[in-house]
């Protein structure tokens, strides 16, 4: 027999939070309105997730404002400054031509 717990992890370890991802549920729905209008995309657009990233920015600027998530970046959270879309797009446009 083992000494360890059911499925051979050990009794007593305490678990550790992931880094991201969790963050306390909107209960009062402060974000209800940005949630559904990000989920009402998602829909018509066939889960496709890029043609809804503009919903998706507003509601974590929502979250963060309600002080239901740490305050970030948006760049960090996989978000680009509107500038950086513009020059990339340029970029892209170059290549294509060339």
């Amino acid at each position: 027999m083992s000494a360890g717990g059911a499925f051979g992890g050990t009794r007593g370890a305490s678990p550790v939070p992931p880094e991201k991802g969790v963050f306390p549920l909107d209960h009062l729905r402060q974000c209800d309105l940005e949630k559904k209008d990000y989920l009402s995309c998602l829909k018509t657009s066939g889960h496709q997730s890029k043609k809804c990233h503009s919903f998706a920015k507003t509601y974590l600027q929502c979250r963060m404002a309600k002080n239901l998530m740490a305050r970030q970046d948006l760049t960090e959270l996989g978000f680009r400054n509107e500038s950086d879309l513009e020059i990339s797009g340029q970029e892209n446009k170059e290549r294509m031509a060339n």
